[in-house]
């Protein structure tokens, strides 16, 4: 498959579990009232919004001008790892979570090292665009991973009580 094809089909399946992601959570107003399920809930929002918006700059940038989507990924990396750090540090009780949020942590790093140094990605026989398809893949796998927990357990544990 073409990168640029990858890319537009990524970003539109990203910003349509984003909006499907806004309708689950607008039938469950009581996860916005309880703080600590409002940052899951925000966790797994930004975990599809920043894969999304990756992957139309890598569309933009393409391999003409590969300078705009690696500073657009270094940018929404460190924003990405920022704010999951910030959650690990909150998250509390919940195993599984705290897994999700520190691989989370560890991709977006990795994301934006590759960015930086885009060279790291020949070493394993990549281009550096198809390196970060790669793990831009696995970090909205982990974001349904954690859908997946909040949906089976933490939201419906607070539905139950």
């Amino acid at each position: 498959m073409d990168i640029a094809t990858f890319y537009a089909l990524f970003s539109a399946t990203c910003f349509t579990l984003v909006g499907l992601w806004w309708n689950v959570v607008q039938s469950h107003g009581d996860w916005m009232r309880d703080p600590a399920q409002r940052r899951v809930v925000g966790g797994v929002y930004l975990s599809f919004l920043l894969p999304a918006v990756m992957g139309l700059f890598a569309q933009v940038g393409g391999t003409e001008q590969p300078r705009i989507w690696r500073a657009a990924f270094v940018v929404l990396a460190v924003v990405g790892c920022a704010c999951t750090l910030r959650l690990l540090a909150r998250t509390r009780g919940d195993g599984f979570v705290a897994w999700q949020q520190a691989g989370a942590t560890l991709l977006y790093a990795l994301i934006a090292v590759v960015g930086a140094s885009p060279e790291l990605a020949s070493r394993v026989g990549l281009r550096p665009i198809q390196a970060e398809a790669l793990m831009l893949i696995t970090l909205v796998v982990l974001g349904h991973a954690l859908v997946w927990r909040f949906m089976a357990g933490a939201g419906r544990a607070a539905e139950e009580d």
